[in-house]
């Protein structure tokens, strides 16, 4: 019997999301029913809702959410009901070629539910990233739950499910931050300011944090950066290499996804440093840079997908971290809101008034 709930639908391109009866099925082989508590509000969903991810409207949106498992389907081993959990987009495969390979962080198959939830009218949705959170229940396959720590409060751990982990793999597992390194993090919204929280978390001495907006700088503080600068009254590259000795950073992360930002982050770096981009660029940008300069300058150049994370590491050990005083994962929640202000959220986002508003259900 299907569960009827509400969840917040993108019905077109640019439309206003609404928010309607959804439909959940029971569980079938390998999948999970989550009673959601928490869902971040991610500019991915608004990527989704602007048609910048593909068309294959209705979305159902949300996918940054903890909660309660409340039914499983049969075979479900990783789970049982009750578990609270923190939602993933990486439930690995184990078979594809690079699980095969022992880098199951790169996993080519992740798994989703089978079924589909629907409109009320049969009409079959797309959850967002496989999870379609911004719901009462959503259904989703049974490797997509993590357990963690149910003393950690769901408006915290669920921000782990994306941007947090997006920032803080950028940082400890695609940059392979060390201790007494030197980091630079361009942008800091809710993912470069987990980028800076990781540089902490992994011992580097010198955390620089970049940006245009002087409020975004001071939450960069909060996070553990050393020093910041306003790429808006000064050359980034050079007030890095001022901080650094003449040389630049260890690790530059680019957090925006920009060109402009990238080629910032890529002179902004020392000789064999390494850049880590993380922000997520639209399909029509390049990155034109000399040759001579990527022979010159040797170190490695690193997209980093989802923080190169597993959720089933990385996950209990941040909330582990957390409820241990030594990772602030709840002060990137800006506020609390209702499914009925998403779309508000999405305007306070966009205008950068908030690192993350967190729905609460």
């Amino acid at each position: 019997m299907a569960y009827e709930v509400r969840g917040v639908v993108a019905r077109g391109k640019g439309q206003p999301v609404t928010v309607e009866t959804i439909l959940v099925p029971d569980p079938g082989p390998g999948e999970a029913v989550v009673d959601i508590q928490a869902c971040g509000v991610c500019h991915t969903d608004l990527h989704y809702r602007e048609g910048g991810i593909n068309d294959d409207f209705p979305f159902l949106l949300g996918h940054e959410a903890a909660g309660v498992v409340s039914a499983v389907g049969e075979g479900v081993t990783n789970v049982v009901v009750g578990d609270f959990v923190v939602l993933n987009w990486r439930a690995v495969c184990g078979q594809c070629r690079a699980c095969l390979k022992g880098e199951l962080q790169y996993c080519f198959n992740t798994h989703n539910a089978a079924q589909k939830m629907t409109l009320a009218d049969g009409t079959e949705l797309s959850p967002a990233l496989g999870i379609g959170a911004f719901a009462e229940k959503t259904l989703v396959h049974s490797g997509q739950c993590t357990k963690v720590d149910p003393a950690a409060p769901a408006t915290a751990a669920g921000l782990l499910g994306c941007g947090v982990m997006a920032g803080v793999g950028a940082a400890i597992n695609t940059g392979a931050v060390r201790r007494g390194e030197t980091v630079a993090v361009f942008g800091c919204g809710g993912v470069g300011d987990a980028a800076v929280a990781g540089a902490k978390l992994a011992g580097a001495t010198t955390i620089i944090a970049v940006d245009i907006d002087d409020r975004k700088l001071e939450w960069a503080k909060q996070f553990g950066a050393t020093h910041t600068v306003n790429s808006k009254e000064t050359d980034p590259v050079e007030a890095i290499r001022a901080l650094t000795g003449g040389f630049g950073v260890d690790v530059a992360i680019d957090a925006v996804g920009h060109p402009a930002v990238f080629e910032q982050a890529f002179y902004a770096r020392d000789l064999a440093g390494r850049v880590v981009m993380v922000g997520v660029p639209t399909p029509g940008m390049e990155i034109t840079l000399p040759a001579i300069e990527l022979f010159g300058r040797g170190g490695a150049i690193k997209s980093s997908w989802y923080g190169d994370c597993l959720p089933s590491r990385d996950f209990p050990m941040l909330v582990d971290l957390y409820l241990q005083g030594r990772f602030p994962l709840e002060e990137f929640v800006s506020e609390t809101i209702g499914l009925d202000a998403v779309e508000e959220a999405f305007t306070k986002m966009h205008a950068g008034d908030v690192l993350r508003s967190v729905v609460v259900l």
